[in-house]
């Protein structure tokens, strides 16, 4: 099978992105876990002109196959937002954030968000679900012989590669399930940013009834190690 999802954040000198490429299933054994299981299996760097790509790639086993989102997934658990509420239950604004809020930033507060069927025009107070996305991605970077995650979600990029790729299996009837997803983080600064820099990535997936992977890294590289030939 082939797949090709795209979603793009646009900032003021970087974007950010991400897709799934592909994936492929056959017919497994019968004692797969009920966790989904991932092996680490390679990671390169595709330099362009444009956007540059790190391709990321895992392989993957599950007793029951509930691996993937649809689009149409967006209710509960997997709906993107969680509204934060004060103690009467109504939604905190900016106006009205207490002492403990953040300041504005795109991450923590939405503007005119749709609640309930109906647009509150205000600027309201939110948390991420985590449960919106099924697959994790963790970038740590080599300084004085330590890794230490690099946290896109921090000033000033305020972003993440954490992201969903497709269902696998089109039924809801469980189905032991094998194969590699390859999933595609677009960015037009990773040179800039990483240069010679020595890198880890760390990643794990969900399958639809919550149960998260194991964590697996990839191997200590830089991006001239892992850039692909042309």
């Amino acid at each position: 099978m082939y797949l090709h999802l795209m979603r793009l954040k646009n900032y003021s000198y970087l974007l950010f992105g991400f897709a799934l490429l592909g994936y492929s299933c056959i017919s497994p054994p019968e004692n797969f876990p009920s966790t989904p299981e991932i092996e680490f299996s390679s990671l390169e760097y595709v330099g362009t002109s444009g956007q540059d790509s790190l391709l990321l790639t895992l392989n993957f086993k599950d007793a029951e196959g509930d691996l993937g989102l649809a689009a149409t997934d967006i209710n509960p658990p997997f709906n993107p937002l969680l509204y934060k509420r004060d103690a009467a239950g109504a939604l905190i604004t900016y106006s009205r954030r207490p002492s403990n809020a953040p300041s504005y930033n795109p991450i923590d507060w939405v503007i005119d968000p749709i609640v309930n069927n109906a647009i509150i025009k205000d600027t309201v107070w939110v948390e991420k679900n985590e449960n919106q996305y099924n697959i994790f991605v963790r970038f740590f970077i080599k300084r004085n012989g330590q890794f230490r995650e690099f946290r896109w979600q921090d000033p000033p990029f305020y972003t993440t590669f954490n992201g969903r790729f497709p269902r696998i299996l089109n039924t809801n009837i469980g189905q032991a399930v094998e194969g590699k997803i390859t999933y595609r983080m677009l960015s037009s600064g990773w040179e800039s940013i990483f240069r010679n820099d020595t890198l880890r990535i760390d990643v794990q997936i969900q399958d639809r009834a919550l149960n998260r992977s194991n964590e697996v890294s990839s191997a200590s590289v830089t991006l001239k190690q892992i850039t692909r030939k042309k």
